[in-house]
């Protein structure tokens, strides 16, 4: 990974979503100062502790929002999202900010669209203030599959085995998913993004849904 990236923020929807997505990415990097920003479970009394330890390894500081995340996925206007990130978001700038596809990662879930879309929109309007933006990059082809990591991703690497089991040990010991569950089947021993080094490139890729070096 490029050793100038230091200071580095990861905006997600749920307390496991770093980990799923970036995890090894993370760990991988231990020199990084790492900001996590968790949108949803604040007041869940099983997943924010969870939460908490799931840091502590990660070696991250983070901070939780309690953005509704009711079973109905209401849909949320654009500002409504974009004020919750603001809320949580600590001041300066950052190398390297790290987030959801505006496509999620997997059929279908609301919530990591519009955090998605929320953190292009804040980087274009300077609201966010960063060198580089990096975003998930998994797909399931309609639930045909478990995610997988999209191939033709710009960043894409396996995971060295270590890595990949102190990932799969946050999901399964910390966040305590069973290891026939959704979650740990899915965990991902690779990991990709789509790279953006400028937020008008961010911006070209919401707006068209086409990814354009």
């Amino acid at each position: 990974m490029d050793p100038k990236i230091k200071t580095v923020i990861i905006i997600v929807a749920h307390p496991d979503d770093e980990t799923l997505w970036a995890g090894g990415t993370i760990l991988n990097n231990p020199s990084w100062r790492c900001f996590i920003i968790c949108l949803c479970r604040k007041n869940d009394p099983d997943r924010a502790p969870k939460f908490q330890k799931a840091l502590k390894i990660l070696g991250a500081a983070g901070i939780m929002g309690d953005l509704d995340d009711g079973s109905e996925q209401n849909p949320f206007a654009e500002t409504e999202v974009e004020d919750s990130i603001l809320q949580l978001l600590p001041t300066g700038y950052f190398d390297l900010v790290i987030t959801h596809s505006i496509y999620g990662e997997y059929t279908r879930h609301r919530r990591h669209e519009e955090i998605g879309k929320a953190v292009v929109n804040l980087w274009n309007s300077g609201k966010l203030a960063a060198t580089e933006l990096w975003a998930f990059a998994y797909e399931d082809h309609h639930r045909a599959y478990y995610p997988i990591i999209i191939e033709d991703a710009p960043i894409y690497y396996v995971l060295p085995n270590h890595i990949w089991e102190s990932k799969y040990n946050i999901i399964t010991s910390v966040y305590g998913f069973e290891k026939d569950s959704w979650e740990a089947q899915t965990t991902p021993k690779e990991e990709a993004f789509w790279q953006f080094f400028n937020a008008g490139q961010a911006k070209q890729w919401l707006v068209t849904g086409t990814y354009l070096l």
